[in-house]
């Protein structure tokens, strides 16, 4: 199993740029949770402390694709560096103003959160022009996904960290910081200096004029709103069978499902099209939100949480393959990045859906809302198919690369990324 995840990592460049991207990525990570403990460190209450973590996630999704536009018009460079740049300081305006005045917290994190770097599709973008092969793409994909479930478990524990050793302000400061050079390190290699977006027409919708991709956006929704919602669900859950405890090993199970779903995924080529590959996953996904509405003990019910994570790293591993083929020619970075957006607003829907209804029938009716999104999600696909069965790209040997001066063709996993 670790065979093809070695011959990644042995690959030039893509430990580097896997490195650099997450840690780059660490203040998007820890946003949430550091900006809440900041303010209430200032003394400000819980509902301005998710305010203000509220408008930094939303200009995040507002921001993430419009980089990402910018990204493929103008390489990686010139625009990822600057963003990280903007950003980080961004929030140590926040850092040192604090929460008075208001206005000046509320532009600052917005600001952090539009100018966050579009690393994660920039880093997908780059996967192709790494790795020659396209098995060894996928991988790389399934790789990526079990990255993101490490990183957003070790974020946290890194913000705690650095409270407990300094204060919740240096926390935002050095994990910023830390962010910066995770994105130079990026930026700055072969690679990255070298891609290029393929031509692209020009179109003021950019990446969504894809028809296939707006299908794969509208599934992931529902799939971000049933993920968000069990967060909300197992509150209730975790206050009647042993608190805070309880409720911390439900979400690390989540995330260990996911990892362990992702590594095994990802360890082995997969026939057959990725978007049959998708409906069948999202199928197994929404069978695994269903046990939870059980809500048996302790113990069980975490295991059916871990079950419930299994198949989300290979669903979003496969959805990169798909975006890629679906993307229009030129858009590719703002493609993915439109998928991140998109699952982290269906996450916010589904925690701020979950709680009314866990008010009104509990965590029962709260743990049917992810079985009740997950359905939709394979419904969509379902009824979609042909629309997914017709890629805009498919993988073919490019006629040239932008970069080659000789101009001579190279194999290419995808002819709309060159480098």
């Amino acid at each position: 199993m670790a065979a093809g995840y070695l011959e990644i990592l042995r690959a030039k460049h893509a430990a580097r740029l896997l490195a650099g991207t997450l840690i780059g990525r660490l203040p998007n990570a820890t946003a949430a949770i550091a900006i809440v403990l900041f303010v209430r460190a200032e003394g400000g209450t819980y509902s301005l402390a998710g305010a203000l973590a509220a408008v930094y996630g939303v200009a995040n999704a507002v921001g993430q694709p419009l980089l990402g536009r910018l990204v493929d018009l103008h390489g990686q460079p010139r625009v990822q560096l600057p963003a990280a740049f903007a950003s980080a300081l961004a929030m140590a305006v926040f850092a040192f103003a604090g929460t008075d005045p208001l206005p000046l917290a509320y532009a600052a994190v917005a600001a952090a959160g539009l100018f966050t770097p579009p690393l994660e599709g920039g880093l997908r973008a780059l996967w192709p022009s790494v790795l020659r092969r396209e098995d060894q793409v996928h991988t790389a994909y399934a790789m990526d996904a079990v990255a993101q479930e490490v990183m957003f478990t070790v974020g946290p524990l890194l913000v705690t960290l650095c409270v407990s050793l300094w204060s919740e302000q240096a926390a935002l400061l050095v994990l910023n910081v830390v962010g910066v050079l995770g994105a130079l390190s990026v930026v700055v290699s072969a690679p990255s200096r070298a891609w290029r977006s393929a031509p692209r027409e020009a179109h003021w919708l950019g990446a969504l004029r894809s028809p296939g991709l707006l299908v794969l956006l509208a599934a992931f929704l529902f799939v971000g709103i049933a993920l968000g919602s069990i967060t909300v669900a197992s509150v209730p859950y975790a206050d009647e069978h042993g608190g805070d405890t309880v409720y911390g090993w439900l979400l690390a199970a989540l995330g260990l499902g996911a990892l362990v779903g992702g590594v095994v995924y990802g360890a082995r080529p997969w026939p057959g099209m990725p978007e049959r590959r998708l409906r069948v996953l999202v199928a197994f996904l929404a069978v695994c939100y269903l046990p939870l509405m059980l809500m048996p003990g302790v113990v069980a019910m975490v295991a059916l949480t871990a079950l419930a994570g299994v198949f989300l790293a290979p669903a979003i591993a496969c959805a990169f393959v798909i975006v890629d083929r679906h993307a229009p020619r030129g858009t590719v970075t703002e493609a993915f990045s439109w998928l991140v957006t998109t699952f982290t607003v269906g996450h916010s829907l589904g925690t701020g859906l979950a709680g009314p209804v866990v008010e009104a029938g509990g965590a029962l009716w709260g743990f049917a809302v992810p079985s009740a999104a997950g359905a939709v999600s394979l419904l969509v696909l379902l009824a979609t198919g042909r629309v997914l069965a017709a890629p805009v790209r498919t993988a073919v040997v490019a006629a040239s690369s932008e970069n080659d001066p000789n101009r001579a063709a190279e194999p290419r996993f995808s002819s709309g990324d060159r480098a």
